[in-house]
């Protein structure tokens, strides 16, 4: 098994060259292109993504445990699909539209700043997370568990209380709207 500690990865585009398959630790990749590549079946332990593309990346049985994204285009992302155990993820200031986190545990997690227009949360575990600065215009909570999740700093969400688990969530009072749109309930 290829292993790789503590190394820069600055500038690389892994479209042209692959990133070969192994465990990455403690690695930091920066203003790297993965758009479109393989990175399936590769561990990446406490690793940094900083300005890096990865939009419409295969990331299937892709491990990421304690890696950060920060500023990172990051379009179509299909998390459902990588090696959920051990998964935490801090996400900063990224663009995630029309990714998915289908039945994804996320309560270790962290999103905040970013982007997540068209994402589909359908059945998550998105319990306890702070939601400060994300845009959820468009975003999709079916029976999703957002018990003791803070969106009192996120906009533009729509969620039905009725198919979502939300004991202790927090919203915004100006926010209030988007858990009334369900129910035709003009508030003016």
């Amino acid at each position: 098994m290829h292993i790789t500690e503590d190394e820069v990865f600055e500038k690389q585009d892994f479209t042209i060259n692959r990133l070969p398959k192994g465990d990455y630790d403690y690695c930091r990749f920066i203003n790297c292109n993965f758009s479109e590549s393989f990175m399936s079946e590769i561990k990446f332990l406490e690793c940094e993504f900083i300005d890096c593309n990865l939009s419409s990346a295969n990331i299937t049985y892709t491990s990421f445990q304690e890696v950060q994204f920060k500023r990172c285009k990051m379009l179509g992302l299909h998390f459902e699909n990588c090696n959920t155990f051990g998964l935490e993820i801090k996400i900063e200031d990224c663009v995630l539209d029309h990714s998915s986190f289908y039945q994804v545990g996320l309560k270790t997690s962290r999103i905040t700043n970013s982007k997540c227009v068209h994402v589909d949360f359908t059945e998550a575990d998105l319990s306890g997370l702070v939601f400060n600065g994300c845009d959820f215009k468009e975003a999709t909570f079916q029976n999703s568990n957002l018990e003791h999740t803070d969106f009192r700093k996120a906009t533009n969400y729509r969620i039905h209380p009725e198919h979502n688990k939300m004991k202790g969530a927090k919203f915004a009072l100006e926010g209030v709207s988007g858990l009334l749109e369900a129910y035709q309930i003009k508030i003016e």
